[in-house]
């Protein structure tokens, strides 16, 4: 298996380089080359110092790497119990920052594998995060082993668990409270994305009523709403201070439920948890609970080991957590482009 994710700088000199490559890719902005690099060389160096103090808040740089490893070995060790037949061997490739694309597929081709599953952490499918990552790892992987790709998982029944039990855990950490309604915090995307086809709203979509169905009716009381919004472009919302002022508005306390990360990383750790945490405070917002990351959850690790052997079934291309099918408007969902039957 080949885990894909994200990928964070590791030290405050990685900061301005891993800001460059994510800026730098055309599935984020979509410009001609020309325009592009140099865009990405002046959003890098503008964003340098106040990214600097963002990771400074975790140490100095982002624990996604060391997250992702531990989900590897869980993944790893889940495998070798279910195929026991089998040399199960789990990397990471990261699409920003060590250990990158390339690298891990010269590991895996000395590995020399019959078999890869390409196994993208994102679970809600969309070109600026699976489509990105997998198309690197096609241009730069030139060893042996039948390739199968999963391209998404939004209500994959271990995902939605885990999510389910990472709510509870966190709501009743905080004493059950009443009068609290649930917000699910999505990464944004420019508007324009999903205007071009891209699924990923949609699936966001479908992951949060998956987990508000499994909840029941004492969770009726929910929102979807969309964070770290960057540049002047149209996003993707409400944005996720929006919903904490309409909380506020209606005397109510938020449980934010990061719906789109498996991991803790900046996005988590810093802006959930001090940004919108202290804007929550000024507006007199209580109770402001976070569930956590996915990580570790035991449904969400046996869920990865799920989507590999459900995808070892698959005779060629993508293939699609759970049977999951997208609305025929998503034309950029990978099942449709390549002509897949989900």
């Amino acid at each position: 298996m080949v885990l894909f994710n994200l990928g964070g700088p590791d030290g405050p000199a990685a900061v301005r380089p891993f800001l460059f490559n994510l800026f730098s890719d055309p599935a984020i902005i979509s410009v001609p080359t020309v325009l592009r690099l140099p865009l990405a060389s002046l959003i890098s160096r503008s964003r340098e110092a106040s990214a600097k103090a963002n990771y400074a808040i975790m140490g100095g740089g982002s624990p996604l790497l060391p997250q992702t490893e531990a989900q590897a070995q869980g993944l790893q060790a889940t495998l070798a119990e279910r195929l026991p037949d089998a040399d199960v061997r789990c990397f990471i490739a990261m699409r920003y920052w060590t250990p990158f694309a390339r690298e891990t597929a010269r590991l895996v081709a000395a590995f020399a594998p019959d078999e890869i599953v390409l196994a993208p952490l994102y679970p809600q499918y969309s070109t600026t995060t699976t489509g990105s990552s997998i198309a690197q790892w096609t241009s730069v992987y030139q060893g042996s082993g039948q390739v199968r790709s999963v391209c998404c998982y939004p209500t994959l029944e271990g995902l939605i668990e885990a999510h389910v039990a990472r709510i509870l855990e966190a709501w009743r950490q905080a004493g059950e409270p009443a009068g609290v309604r649930l917000l699910f915090s999505a990464h944004g995307l420019p508007q324009q994305v999903v205007e071009r086809g891209d699924p990923y709203q949609s699936q966001i979509e479908a992951t949060a009523e998956a987990i508000v169905r499994r909840l029941g009716p004492d969770w009726s009381d929910w929102r979807i709403c969309y964070q770290s919004r960057v540049g002047p472009m149209k996003w993707l919302g409400p944005s996720t201070l929006e919903m904490i002022e309409a909380a506020v508005g209606d005397g109510l306390g938020v449980l934010i439920a990061p719906i789109a990360f498996v991991s803790e990383h900046v996005e988590t750790l810093v802006e959930l948890d001090h940004d919108y945490a202290d804007k929550a405070a000024a507006l007199g917002c209580a109770p402001y609970i976070r569930a956590p990351a996915l990580g570790l959850q035991p449904d969400f690790i046996s869920a990865l080991a799920e989507l590999v052997t459900e995808a070892l079934q698959k005779p060629k291309g993508v293939a699609p957590g759970s049977g999951f099918a997208c609305a025929s408007a998503w034309a950029k969902c990978p099942l449709r482009r390549e002509g897949v039957a989900a």
